[in-house]
Parts: C-alpha cells; sequence; structure tokens
C-alpha cells in the first residue's frame, strides 16, 4: 500500500532541460548577513556566522553506535529516482547554525557529539533525560530510502537509517492535551558560528503537528549511507519529513516537547511572509521570489517535476483536510 507498487510518476523525465535555480532564500540572508556585517565593520573572519569560521576542524571522533550500522532496509519504501551519491550529499549541506555557505562540512567536525542528551518533555507522563547511545539500544532501527526536497528548488535522494518518529513518540508516552511536538537543536555559538548571527532565533526549532509526527513517513534519522549520520548531516539525530521542504528537518536535535501550542519555528519567525509552519511540497505554490514547479536534481545534469507532497500525496494529503484555509505551502 505504501510505495513499493510503481506510481505514475516514475519514469524518468526525458524532457528535461537545464533550469537556473534562483536561491533567493540565500540571497535573502546573505544580502542582510552582508550588510548587518558591513555596518559592525567586520571582516569576514569576523563574520564567521555569515561565512562560517576558518577555525581549523576538530579531530574526527569515534561513534560508539557504529557497530549498530548498516541496519535492515525497509522494503515499503522505494524510490524513483537512484540514491544520490553520499560524496555528493557530504559536501554540500545547508546547516546555518554553521553558517549560510552550502560548503560548512570542515566546520561541522567542531560539534561534539559525546556526551549527548536528548530531554523529552511538555505533556508527557514522565519528562526525562535519555542519551543518543542508550536510546538506540532502546528503539529499533530500519533503513527507509526517501527523497529530499530543498525549498531552494534542488532535491536529492537518501538512504537514511533511523527510528519511526511514530514509535518514538510511542516511546514517550504524550498526554491527550498534546497537540504538537516541537524539536530543538543544540545551542552552543562557541563552536558554531552561525550561532552567533543576529538574523536568527537561535536555537533552530521546528515543529509537526501530532497527526504528522504519527504519520507513517515521519522519520528521526542517527545514520545514512549504512553507518552513523556525518555531523554535517546533523548527527547525531535529525528529523526527516520527506513530504517538505527540508528546512523542517531540524538537525542536531536536543530537545523533543509535547505541547499544545503550535511552536514559533525559526524560518517562520525569520521570514514571516516567505516560511510558514506546515511546509508541503506543492509545485503549484511558488516561493514568492522562485518557481516550484521544477528541481535540480542534484548529482546530475537533469531536472524534474515537482511533486505534490515530494511524492508522497498518498500517505500524507489526507492529513490536511479541514485545512484549506490555513497557509500550507511555504
Amino acid at each position: 500500500m505504501l510505495i513499493k507498487r510503481t506510481p505514475s510518476w516514475a519514469l524518468r523525465e526525458s524532457e528535461a532541460t537545464p533550469e537556473a535555480v534562483a536561491l533567493g532564500r540565500r540571497r535573502f540572508v546573505g544580502a542582510a548577513a552582508a550588510g548587518v556585517a558591513a555596518a559592525l565593520g567586520a571582516s569576514k573572519a569576523e563574520a564567521g556566522w555569515l561565512f562560517g569560521s576558518d577555525e581549523p576542524a576538530a579531530p574526527p571522533e569515534k561513534d560508539p553506535t557504529a557497530g549498530l550500522y548498516p541496519v535492515k532496509r525497509n522494503e515499503a519504501y522505494a524510490l524513483d529516482r537512484p540514491v544520490t551519491p553520499e560524496s555528493v550529499n557530504l559536501g554540500y549541506n545547508n546547516f546555518y547554525e554553521f553558517g549560510t555557505t552550502k560548503y560548512i562540512a570542515s566546520a561541522a567536525q567542531k560539534l561534539p557529539l559525546r556526551p549527548w542528551t536528548l530531554r523529552v518533555g511538555g505533556l508527557v507522563e514522565t519528562p526525562r533525560e535519555v542519551g543518543i547511545d542508550d536510546l538506540l539500544k532502546a528503539l529499533p532501527l530500519e533503513e527507509r530510502l526517501y527523497r529530499h526536497r530543498c525549498v531552494e528548488a534542488w532535491g536529492m535522494a537518501l538512504p537514511w537509517s533511523g527510528v519511526p518518529l511514530k514509535s518514538f513518540v510511542e516511546w514517550a508516552k504524550p498526554l491527550g492535551s498534546a497537540k504538537y511536538v516541537k524539536l530543538t537543536a543544540f545551542l552552543k555559538p562557541e563552536v558554531a558560528s552561525g550561532q552567533r548571527s543576529p538574523l536568527f532565533e537561535w536555537p533552530y526549532v521546528e515543529g509537526l503537528s501530532m497527526a504528522e509526527a504519527t504519520n507513517e513517513l515521519a522519520f528521526l534519522a542517527t545514520g545514512a549511507y549504512g553507518k552513523p549520520l556525518s555531523k554535517q548531516m546533523g548527527a547525531p539525530i535529525r528529523l526527516v519529513a520527506p513530504w517538505k521542504y527540508g528546512f523542517k528537518s531540524v538537525k542536531s536535535i536536543v530537545s523533543v516537547d509535547f505541547v499544545e501550542e503550535m511552536p514559533r519555528t525559526l524560518w517562520a519567525a525569520a521570514g514571516p511572509s516567505e516560511y510558514g509552519f506546515w511546509a508541503n511540497v506543492n509545485p503549484k505554490v511558488d516561493h514568492p521570489r522562485w518557481s516550484q514547479a521544477r528541481e535540480r536534481v542534484l548529482g546530475t545534469d537533469e531536472t524534474r517535476p515537482t511533486l505534490l507532497f515530494n511524492g508522497y500525496a498518498e500517505q500524507v494529503a489526507g492529513l490536511y483536510k479541514g485545512l484549506e484555509g490555513q497557509k500550507l505551502y511555504m
């Protein structure tokens, strides 16, 4: 019933033509940040929150969970395209905690991953704290192949390893009054130069409705490509919501809170006229400054038509019945 059967959109796009994608979000942030930096008289080195720090990367850490990977693939989650090569993925990342450039892999190595404690609170039976290594032992891991669509009109496909968010929610035991899940990333401006930026409300906060969080597709990724997550991909644990634009999938999570009110999220706060809470992929609803009708496929020279809900309409369209009056896209 999932996506094992061949859908109508699974054919390769044969009429793809080169498309110049306007990365307006980056221009919006970059231009504003450059203006702030110039006003402050800051050099590139001083404005590490804009460009990324030039300080040497930290030495690699040994991951105590490395022996858990690779994990068994859940074959119910298939793809209509090849998996993006790992080398492409590791070298092209959005991670605003470390700067606005795509090439933050080296800077991200400064983030220490152990000890790493995940706090679970809000409207739950029992608030708790759990070390990431203990959490991975408590919940079964699986691999899923998912498409990923960035709001900047590029896409990729990944083999994520991790835990269905629904299983995590069941483990956390939220109260019936919880309507949303609020996910909060780390706050370490001493190592994450991007968190010194005055343009955002740090730490990075994202959220899902309870219905979204317990949908079969919502996933907490702890690994990719058959190994623990790399730091630039959001280690040691991140959200993956493949039917939404990528900025919803917050990286390097330290707390999960079950709340009654819709969380104030980082991008909705930074650009309320351009970004909203729901951020569902829709080719017919353009970003205010560029089209969402097509996407550039990373690691290739092709573009493809953007799919409604990134191709996952069968699994998620029903979540939004009755919400048609809300800003569901962007």
